[in-house]
């Protein structure tokens, strides 16, 4: 029967390039970050802001 440790060793992928590096680093940034609350009476709220041409009074005639 076969050994593991007569398995052929796989070589290892390419160090990843800095631009992929800062972009896994700004992923992990992006996730870690505090998410809003979602539905509830937060969401009630957000629904319930302004009308979009109300914020730009200028627009109206």
């Amino acid at each position: 029967m076969s050994d593991p440790t007569d398995d052929p060793q796989v070589p290892e992928a390419a160090p990843e390039s800095p631009v992929q590096r800062a972009l896994r680093l700004k992923q992990a940034a992006i996730n870690a970050r505090e998410k809003p609350p979602r539905g509830g009476r937060f969401q009630r709220e957000q629904a319930a802001r302004i009308a979009t041409g109300k914020s730009k009074p200028w627009m109206s005639r």
